[in-house]
């Protein structure tokens, strides 16, 4: 665990001046809340700071940038890849304290909202108005919005609707050397200059710091179905899923389970399950009360193949619940045998899957380290878990290398390192796989452009540069990331 080097004491002051002493944070036994996150690596700050409006951000944005003090942005934690992990010690800014829904306009279908208000939040305060925002992360009940942002964090429904980037017309944010800026729109469409929007979703706070989002909302549907299907092997579930896919309406979830989740459940649970099942999908379509008789029969004949082994559809709440235990009950069962287990989820395209899951069983074997996968099928978005136990010493020193043959697996099968978790620290090293040196270095330029002091959330995303002295120290420090520029004040 690191020490983290003291901040200047005039700066402490300005901050304090500013924000209040009840907004700043320097004991290290209330700093060390802030200095993980779900991915259990860990730094620790020298500061937090919690800033409630806008103008409180791009001050203390343009005080880090004066100072050149490391600056990670934070929203509840929840994310899996170290991106909040304050690497370089500095200063992380929480934006819990900016947990405010400013504007719901049904009329134009849109909502505006700051970037600590909870995903669950958005979605309990639309919901009387008969809207809906997309992106549903399993921590939808935690997660804050401006981490979902951060991430392009989804979920099951991205499978329909989308990733937050598809569900997001505009932002307020302040960049590198603490100017405010504005991109988007207010509408559905719009095509003057770049899309910023979009660039800065899934940047992980390394490009801006978001203050605020304008989110599209969609409509409610008025009601939903929920299928079991379970399969004899995973080619079946795979004909299955590309079929449901060539709809012309969509599920709005399609979850996928393979045989060796399968197996977890039946020695972890009390559940029944078919003997011989190699795959389960989970199907759930939603749409107009009237027509979802007529679609339930649908999809259930498109779900239907040889392979198919039993699908049962629910038809009450109770039914419903009972057919997700299933899938809930992997959670527990992975905890239970694996606690310390790698999760990583990548994506492939749909046809892949089969070829995917089996070479996974070869690595599995090669290396020794259970792997178990499931995830959002409709998009080949899937988790793949590495089984590891950290005190057997050749797992540990298998699990390196066994999780670069997974990525070179993706790769190879024209897949992508990562669906909606991000690349944060544990991914950083492997994204030149994907990346060509070109696309690389023009990312690396762009990083320059919203921030040229490197201090927002370094050490993040790219793999170090030659030069760098260390991943601790922001990318000023290697000369390519520095461009001269007059300092902002506020």
């Amino acid at each position: 665990m690191n020490i983290p080097a003291a901040l200047p004491a005039e700066l402490l002051q300005q901050l304090i001046g500013r924000l209040g002493q009840q907004a700043v944070f320097t004991d290290p036994a209330e700093c060390i809340a802030y200095s993980y996150d779900n991915s259990r690596q860990q730094s620790i700050p020298a500061c937090v700071v919690m800033p409630t409006s806008h103008s409180e951000v791009q001050f203390i944005v343009a005080l880090c940038y004066q100072y050149h003090i490391p600056l990670t942005a934070r929203g509840r934690g929840t994310g899996t890849t170290g991106a909040t992990v304050p690497l370089a010690g500095g200063i992380v800014l929480s934006t819990e304290r900016m947990n405010r829904i400013l504007q719901i306009n049904t009329a134009d279908r849109y909502a505006v909202v700051e970037p600590g208000v909870t995903n669950q939040e958005i979605q309990d305060a639309l919901a009387p108005h008969g809207f809906f925002w997309p992106p549903d992360p399993t921590s939808a009940a935690y997660c804050s919005v401006g981490g979902n942002l951060a991430h392009n964090s989804a979920g099951p429904r991205a499978v329909k609707y989308g990733t937050p980037r598809d569900n997001v017309l505009g932002l307020q944010a302040v960049t590198g050397n603490g100017e405010s800026m504005r991109s988007g729109v207010y509408t559905t469409k719009g095509v003057v200059g770049y899309d910023l929007t979009r660039l800065l979703i899934g940047s992980e706070g390394t490009l801006a710091i978001i203050t605020e989002a304008t989110l599209k909302l969609t409509p409610l549907p008025e009601s939903k179905i929920t299928m079991q299907a379970w399969y004899r092997d995973i080619d079946s579930a795979t004909n299955a899923i590309v079929a449901l896919m060539s709809q012309s309406h969509l599920p709005c979830a399609l979850e996928f389970l393979d045989g060796q989740s399968i197996a977890m459940i039946r020695h972890y649970s009390s559940l029944e399950l078919p003997a011989e099942a190699g795959a389960l999908l989970m199907i759930e379509v939603d749409g107009d009360r009237q027509q979802l008789p007529e679609l339930a029969v649908r999809f259930q004949q498109v779900a239907s193949n040889p392979g198919l082994l039993r699908l049962t559809i629910a038809k009450t709440d109770e039914e419903i619940k009972a057919l997700w235990a299933t899938r809930k009950a992997l959670s527990p069962a992975l905890r239970t045998l694996a606690p310390k287990k790698i999760n990583e989820d990548v994506v492939v395209p749909i046809s892949m899957i089969p070829t995917f899951v089996r070479q996974l069983q070869s690595i599995s074997t090669r290396f020794g380290i259970p792997i178990v996968n499931f995830g959002h099928a409709g998009n080949g978005n899937l988790h793949v878990n590495l089984l590891i136990n950290p005190d057997d010493a050749q797992q540990s020193a298998q699990a390196q290398p066994c999780l670069q043959a997974v990525f070179e697996l993706v790769i190879s099968l024209h897949g992508t390192l990562s669906g909606e978790h991000g690349i944060g620290l544990v991914k950083r090293d492997y994204i030149e796989q994907e990346l060509d040196p070109v696309a690389l270095r023009m990312m690396r330029q762009i990083k320059r452009q919203f921030d040229p002091h490197g201090i927002l959330n370094p050490g993040k995303l790219f793999p170090l540069l030659p030069g760098s002295p260390s991943p601790g120290l922001p990318d000023a420090a290697n000369p390519e990331m520095i461009a001269p520029v007059t300092p902002t004040t506020v």
